[in-house]
């Protein structure tokens, strides 16, 4: 089976971090499972982690048979441009774009923000708590320093100094992707976020893109509360697994 019907590979980023063999299957259809598999073992995989749309429940019911368990469920929520124009509204906070030498501040804005966020990661009770934060400090990180992680970042500033931050990526020519948010927890629930997604979606109109899309996990009602007042619209949803293989259900992974 090619890997354009069964997108399987192996998580670099993921095995320098937790220093284990890790692969990732970002849309798994029931009949691609077997090759799934044998993927993994051919590849020595320790943990797989691998999703599937919400309304494929065959694929979801098959990979609870084998053994994968239930970590998070992912919500992506759309707003069209052109049928509901952007306002031309001043965000509440002063929003503009990141300058090269403050990806350090970004950084330290993520790890404060992300501590313990029940990302998929963080539902793994196998995998040490302290480098599931890091999946997203590294994320802010990278983003500020190659286009390849994201296209943009805008900051959120008070009094001179940087509180907030989010990526954005176009996907293609008409659709752009919110893809991570922070604001220093100190200042949270204080209109920042929506300032900044707002920022992003006039970031969208100027290059003429038609939609933005974004996600987050399901339980995360307060960033969605801000999108659905924004208009965003829920479009579609995956369901996130693990599944660590058999052999290696002795060893310890929490490692420091």
């Amino acid at each position: 089976m090619s890997k354009e019907q069964n997108p399987i590979s192996l998580s670099v980023l993921d095995e320098e971090r937790f220093g284990i063999r890790i692969a990732k299957a970002p849309l798994v259809k029931i009949e691609a499972i077997p090759h799934m598999l044998d993927f993994c073992k051919a590849n020595q995989v320790e943990l797989l982690i691998s999703r599937c749309s919400t309304e494929d429940l065959k694929a979801a019911q098959e990979m609870e048979r084998l053994g994968f368990s239930l970590m998070d469920t992912l919500i992506y929520f759309i707003r069209d441009l052109n049928i509901k124009p952007i306002s031309n509204e001043d965000p509440e906070v002063h929003v503009r774009n990141f300058e090269q030498g403050e990806e350090h501040s970004v950084k330290s804005i993520a790890r404060e923000s992300f501590h313990g966020y029940l990302s998929h990661y963080h539902a793994d009770s196998r995998l040490d708590k302290k480098k599931c934060d890091e999946v997203y400090t590294d994320w802010a990180y990278r983003s500020c320093v190659s286009t390849m992680v994201a296209d943009q970042v805008l900051v959120a500033e008070k009094n001179g100094e940087i509180i907030g931050f989010g990526t954005m990526r176009m996907n293609n020519a008409i659709e752009g992707e919110g893809l991570l948010f922070g604001v220093v927890p100190s200042l949270q629930r204080q209109g920042v976020y929506r300032s900044i997604i707002v920022k992003c979606l006039q970031w969208c109109t100027v290059r003429k893109l038609h939609v933005m899309t974004i996600s987050t996990q399901i339980t995360n009602l307060a960033s969605q509360k801000v999108w659905i007042r924004l208009g965003f619209e829920p479009n579609h949803s995956y369901y996130t697994f693990h599944k660590w293989f058999s052999e290696l259900e002795n060893r310890d992974f929490k490692r420091s």
